[in-house]
């Protein structure tokens, strides 16, 4: 299930964002399942997506060798996030400390078209 959702989603990036992203790959734990889909845009960061069978996920974009900043989607319920009205729900903005509302939908593959397209305003902006 989660492979072909992965699957769905490589499909639909390489196609809809291909003057941003260069390859993806689909990552496997060392027991053979799928972990994450990794896409790999063209100034060397990459989007790490994670999809958990209990409906958990995780949309990472990975800058930090190359500007210090993360940026990421996530609904891992922290107590700590509690007060952001889109809780768990909520969106780390450049830093791990730094937590605001997450605005994206609950469609996996919608909200991976708004975060992709997100980073690529980030990316045409540098």
């Amino acid at each position: 299930m989660i492979l072909e959702l992965y699957e769905k989603i490589e499909k639909e990036i390489l196609s809809d964002f291909s003057d941003v992203v260069l390859t993806t790959k689909t990552i496997y734990s060392p027991a053979g399942f799928p972990k994450k889909l990794r896409i790999n845009f063209f100034d060397s960061s990459y989007l790490d997506i994670w999809f958990s069978k209990n409906k958990d996920y995780s949309y990472h974009w990975e800058r930090r060798l190359i500007d210090g900043r993360i940026f990421r989607h996530d609904n891992a319920p922290h107590e700590r996030w509690k007060r952001i009205k889109t809780f768990p729900k909520h969106f780390h903005n450049g830093k791990d400390s730094e937590v605001i509302e997450s605005e994206i939908s609950n469609n996996p593959l919608i909200a991976i078209k708004q975060f992709i397209s997100f980073i690529k305003e980030k990316l045409k902006s540098k």
